[in-house]
């Protein structure tokens, strides 16, 4: 291949030009034919050429394309927005939502609407943001500063905003000998409180943190209760909860809002990647009566705005997604889906020697990858097993999503599995068996 124009990921080697897409399955322009078990990143979850889907995209696209939202509104906005509104959790009010066009922009929306929020309130002290270490919310400077990944921060560290962090619930790595659920999950809430009166509650606006910990962790879910106490938390001090829901909401966890598993309303939720399942690029701000009633009393604006806010294509898509997935019942079948291949990733890997955890909510799972099982010692980083295990996964015809620095930021690996919720038996099957040849063979390399 000659010398790409692209600014690929990798400046030193250019990746497979893939030319087609259908159900589970990508193909290359050599014919090579590859099982997408991760979705992208936990995107595509109707799988690829969606007939539907493709058909009201083109028919958007003939009718109206873009209209400015300084000017217009748009019937897909509309629609898409109230149908979103309906199906919020419980508690969420009359609330609105903003399309931008990432799960990134969605974050940036969602923390000068917090800003504005108090701002309309008449307490513009609040500004400081607690989010969690080992999170991921974005790749903007807003939403890379309440991230807490090292090393995906450490470039930018001078250009961020100062948000600071407490632990994750990670009950794999910090629930101590003997503790209970309850008790861990209190003890991992309860950081946030003293986070809060350490800066001054007057102070702090928002608290940021995924339902289930994606890309950085590895598909963590907080343990029973959790959610609950920092809902409390947050309700004593009058911060405002915002839920970030880009890579595990929209189905991916068996529901469709992640948050329902912890029975609680955030303020805010940001939306992305199967939001508009690759289809088109689309990401939502969810903001709940609560947050919109100060701005529609006070100055009545969003002080906010983007060229391609409330896309008409963006929407129309997004829409056509929400309906395949409620006629086919696919957020279903992804919970029903996901505990079928948990119980096939558990058969094959639960007593591997170097696999430490098998966790996940739905088609969201991931397999923790450690040096030694008993102690859990990660592998360090210079052994680059996340990326040689993409290779060879890659090179057997299967898509996944392995990561690094699960364990401290820097060293520790983890393989996320986020396949389309089409998914069928026996590509379930194939995902476990080529992943399980990919990570034989690695393992088997010399480091």
């Amino acid at each position: 291949m000659t010398r790409s124009a692209v600014l690929h990921r990798s400046l030193v080697a250019t990746p497979p030009l893939a030319v087609a897409g259908e159900g589970c399955w990508l193909v290359d322009r050599d014919g090579r034919r590859y099982l997408d078990a991760s979705g992208g990143a936990a995107v595509s979850s109707l799988g690829h050429s969606h007939p539907d889907v493709a058909h009201a995209l083109c028919a958007q696209v003939a009718k109206l394309p873009y209209a400015h939202t300084s000017f217009f509104t748009n019937a897909p906005a509309e629609a898409l927005a109230a149908k979103l509104i309906a199906n919020a959790p419980a508690g969420f009010g009359a609330g609105r939502v903003a399309f931008v066009g990432s799960g990134s922009e969605a974050m940036e929306v969602a923390l000068k609407l917090v800003r504005q929020h108090f701002v309309e309130r008449g307490e513009p002290e609040r500004s400081h943001v607690i989010a969690r270490r080992m999170s991921y919310h974005g790749n903007t400077l807003g939403a890379l500063a309440v991230g807490g990944h090292l090393a995906r921060r450490a470039m930018y560290a001078p250009m961020l905003l100062p948000a600071t962090h407490i632990a994750p619930c990670h009950a794999y790595r910090y629930r101590q000998e003997g503790e209970s659920d309850e008790a861990y999950g209190f003890r991992a809430a309860d950081e946030l409180d003293a986070e809060i009166r350490r800066v001054g509650a007057h102070r702090v606006a928002a608290f940021v943190a995924e339902p289930v910990v994606g890309a950085t962790l590895g598909c963590v879910p907080a343990v029973r209760g959790y959610f609950a106490r920092i809902r409390e938390i947050c309700d004593r001090h009058g911060v405002l909860f915002v839920a970030d829901e880009v890579m595990c909401g929209m189905g991916r966890c068996g529901t469709l809002f992640a948050i329902a598993h912890d029975g609680v309303c955030p303020d805010v939720i940001t939306l992305g990647k199967g939001l508009g399942a690759g289809y088109v690029p689309i990401g939502a701000t969810m903001a709940s009566e609560r947050v919109v009633a100060p701005l529609e009393r006070g100055s009545g604006t969003l002080a906010n705005g983007h060229t391609y806010m409330s896309h008409a294509i963006a929407c129309a898509t997004s829409l056509a997604v929400i309906e395949v997935m409620e006629r086919d019942r696919l957020v279903e079948r992804s919970r029903e889906q996901g505990l079928a291949l948990c119980a096939a990733l558990d058969d094959r890997f639960g007593a591997h020697p170097h696999v430490g955890d098998i966790r996940g909510r739905g088609l969201f799972l991931a397999l923790e990858l450690v040096a030694d099982r008993a102690s859990k010692r990660a592998f360090p980083r210079s052994r680059r097993v996340a990326e040689r295990l993409k290779a060879a996964a890659l090179a057997r015809g299967l898509a996944c999503y392995p990561s690094s620095g699960t364990a401290d930021g820097v060293d520790g690996d983890h393989v996320l599995l986020a396949p389309p919720y089409i998914i069928d038996d026996a590509e379930l099957a194939l995902v476990v068996e080529r992943l399980d040849a990919a990570l034989t063979a690695v393992l088997e390399e010399t480091p």
